[in-house]
């Protein structure tokens, strides 16, 4: 799964104030930009940690997979290593249970490198047939003017279409190949990978022959897994509720459905809903969002407030997607930020650091709406999950990767 990030990499300038006497603090790119993103994967998002067949026959029976833990790993520096071999290392606690280090493998220059964020383009996209039909907001019916209906027949060859995909929430530039002269990443081909009770609190230390060496605390761990239901309602529309996630600065939700026009499962009408008050796709709403932005999506009900728990879908959501309806649901979390040397708390005196890193958290998890067992994740409130509905489902990762390209989020098997 692509994801799309929103906000600056680095710690940016101060503004300049426009009275007298106010500076500007002048201040220099480090040398090295070290970046890491947790994640905690409950319900089907938890199956794509390594779950596998598993897991879904566990889910068929009205369990639910263990939920996952995800991390990456990405350094950017503009320094080369001497010898044009270039080697890094995270050296973390022992709760992390990832051995003694793990290796940050840099890409061959002759290879693309992976997880590169970008920004969709027309090439990535493949018309598909029938239509788009676009909701979004909270409660038990859709306002007037709803759904936005793109006909994928009417459109260009190619052409993604205009206005799907938020420009309100701007991406982050994260660390990438682009960005730097010398970019590592882990997970590589070393056969790690996070566990479920992997622990991050602890001293960190990254060290390599191309970025000065980097020595952090880390004082929060993996989030809490995101425990969701879903229940039709009387009149069609459908409750999704879910437990409370300590350290949660806010919540997105997004369904994907579909109508099938009964023609070897090909999709007739494709199904989008978001929990945005106002018409907010993509973007950076799918990827690790820095606390700040979060709080300001949530003045302006972008993003629900974290102490929500309950949103209800709209009964003509369900009413248009018959077939099914795949959701996701995300908790965005905190943030640690590290820099040396540590920006001059007097702001005449530039700031010139060598390194600087950070980590950002979010709990997610995938459920099938009105399917409890297949991906709901564990009880809410201390309920037990409901049986597994036995329909069959047809049509999910084709419609998708048809309509944008897989751009929505769904989870693939990187994680990314």
């Amino acid at each position: 799964m692509r994801k799309f990030t929103v906000q600056m990499a680095v710690s940016g300038l101060a503004l300049c104030g426009l009275g007298a006497g106010v500076f500007a603090q002048q201040a220099a790119g480090p040398i090295a930009r070290y970046e890491m993103r947790a994640e905690t994967m409950s319900g089907l998002g938890g199956m794509g940690g390594g779950g596998g067949m598993g897991a879904a026959m566990a889910m068929a029976f009205g369990g639910a997979p263990k939920a996952q833990h995800m991390l990456w790993l990405d350094l950017g520096s503009s320094r080369a290593a001497a010898d044009g071999k270039p080697k890094a290392e995270h050296f973390m606690p022992a709760g992390a249970k990832l051995g003694k280090s793990v290796l940050l493998r840099s890409p061959e220059p002759s290879k693309p490198a992976p997880r590169e964020r970008t920004e969709p383009q027309e090439k990535d996209f493949q018309r598909p047939k029938g239509r788009m039909l676009i909701f979004w907001g909270c409660g038990e019916h859709a306002p007037k003017g709803q759904p936005v209906v793109i006909d994928f027949s009417k459109l260009a060859a190619g052409q993604v279409p205009p206005g799907l995909f938020t420009t309100t929430v701007p991406m982050d530039r994260w660390v990438s190949p682009s960005s730097s002269k010398t970019y590592g990443y882990w997970p590589g081909d070393d056969g790690k990978s996070a566990k479920p009770d992997s622990a991050l609190p602890g001293t960190h230390r990254v060290a390599g022959n191309y970025s000065p060496e980097m020595a952090f605390t880390l004082a929060k761990d993996f989030m809490a897994p995101l425990n969701a239901s879903n229940t039709l309602q009387p009149g069609g529309a459908t409750l999704l509720r879910w437990g409370a996630v300590p350290d949660a600065t806010g919540y997105y939700a997004m369904i994907i459905g579909g109508k099938q026009s009964g023609r070897g499962g090909d999709m007739a009408d494709m199904v989008w809903w978001s929990s945005s008050a106002s018409r907010q796709f993509g973007g950076g709403l799918q990827d690790w969002m820095a606390p700040a932005t979060v709080a300001k999506l949530v003045t302006d009900k972008t993003v629900l407030s974290p102490q929500t728990t309950t949103c209800t879908v709209p009964a003509e959501v369900k009413a248009a997607a018959p077939d099914f309806m795949f959701g996701t649901l995300h908790a965005y979390g905190p943030e640690e930020s590290f820099a040396y040397p540590p920006r001059p708390a007097d702001p005449k005196v530039k700031w010139v650091p060598e390194w600087t890193a950070r980590i950002r958290h979010r709990s997610t998890t995938g459920f099938l709406v009105g399917m409890d067992g297949f991906g709901a994740g564990a009880a809410v409130d201390g309920e037990q999950p409901r049986p597994a509905c036995k329909s069959k489902k047809r049509g999910l990762g084709g419609m998708l990767g048809g309509a944008i390209g897989g751009a929505l989020g769904v989870p693939t098997g990187d994680g990314c």
